[in-house]
């Protein structure tokens, strides 16, 4: 079973940087589409970035267009997400998740594009 492992979360202040990352098991993370969500208190799932499985293609919720880039490393299954100039706005739980039915040059931005779910990082930005 893939799993999706999500590390880097924790506290930061307001104008800060913090990168998160997320390990997935197996051999196929070259093949997914991946994606980072977010999730605060109260509000439903949001859309943060995407990363297309050829790596060429990404696109960003516009909250974060500037702030935040999001990569890949398919020699150890990882995604990254690099967060600067962080707003007290940007704190929730921030999961990654995974999709092999995507193209392989497209990432989706909605949360029922993607199968394969980690279990999220908490990150908290303080004013």
């Amino acid at each position: 079973q893939v799993q999706l492992v999500e590390s880097g979360g924790g506290l930061v202040q307001a104008g800060g940087s913090l990168s998160v990352s997320c390990a997935v098991s197996g051999r196929m993370f070259s093949l997914y589409s991946m994606g980072w969500f977010r999730q605060a208190p109260g509000l439903d799932r949001e859309f943060v970035g995407g990363i297309s499985a050829s790596g060429t293609n990404t696109k960003y919720a516009d909250s974060g267009k500037g702030r935040f880039t999001i990569s890949r490393d398919n020699g150890k299954s990882t995604l990254y997400l690099q967060m600067s100039n962080l707003k007290p706005e940007d704190t929730a739980v921030y999961y990654c998740a995974a999709s092999a039915a995507l193209s392989y040059y497209y990432s989706g931005s909605m949360p029922d594009e993607y199968e394969l779910w980690g279990q999220g990082t908490q990150v908290a930005v303080s004013s």
